[in-house]
């Protein structure tokens, strides 16, 4: 979206790369082990930044309907912007609540427990951070989509973060394997009981 991620992100070729043995972090072939290990509080960080964002976008939002007027009164009076920033606020108190629990799973039980969690929140805290970064900008008309604010970028970063650390489909399809196998589990047992 033309905005450069500030932590940035490099692409390295390795090309005939040796590690000695003394070097190995955890153990031969299980690089990805390591990386799929900080993936949880990967995930929770990129969380609380959009939450982050969205309660930024929320006050930007206030301000700019209370001192924009159109049509000879403040944008804030319209029904509509209300129902924005009352949805605004009751959603990022909902991904707030979500996160905390993910956090809190993840120091009690672990990661593994937890990837339910961790899923639905990576999911979305994005999309509902996405949704109030979007009505900002309709408060603000075109102003919200030049430089003078925040929301532009805000948007391109949340929507690129619906791609990071694996994209919205594949933590849904997740979340509902796991869903599903708890019925599936039931039914089979209720199935096999009832032919003996």
């Amino acid at each position: 979206f033309g905005y450069q991620d500030r932590e940035g992100h490099a692409e390295i070729d390795f090309a005939d790369v040796r590690v000695p043995a003394k070097d190995v972090l955890k153990g031969e072939g299980e690089g990805f082990a390591i990386s799929q290990a900080r993936l949880g509080p990967g995930r929770i960080h990129h969380c609380m930044r959009a939450i982050g964002m969205a309660e930024r976008a929320l006050e930007l939002m206030c301000r700019r309907a209370s001192s924009r007027v159109t049509f000879g009164k403040p944008v804030s009076e319209n029904a509509n912007v209300q129902d924005w920033v009352a949805e605004a606020r009751i959603e990022i108190e909902m991904i707030r609540l979500l996160t905390l629990k993910a956090a809190y799973l993840m120091d009690t039980v672990g990661n593994k427990e937890a990837r339910t969690e961790i899923a639905a929140i990576k999911v979305a805290a994005p999309n509902i951070a996405l949704e109030i970064v979007d009505r900002a900008i309709q408060v603000h008309g075109g102003a919200g989509v030049t430089d003078d604010f925040p929301l532009a970028m805000m948007y391109a970063h949340l929507r690129a973060l619906r791609l990071a650390d694996g994209p919205d489909e594949v933590h849904k399809m997740s979340i509902a394997r796991r869903e599903l196998r708890k019925y599936r589990t039931k039914t089979e047992n209720n199935q096999h009981g009832g032919n003996k």
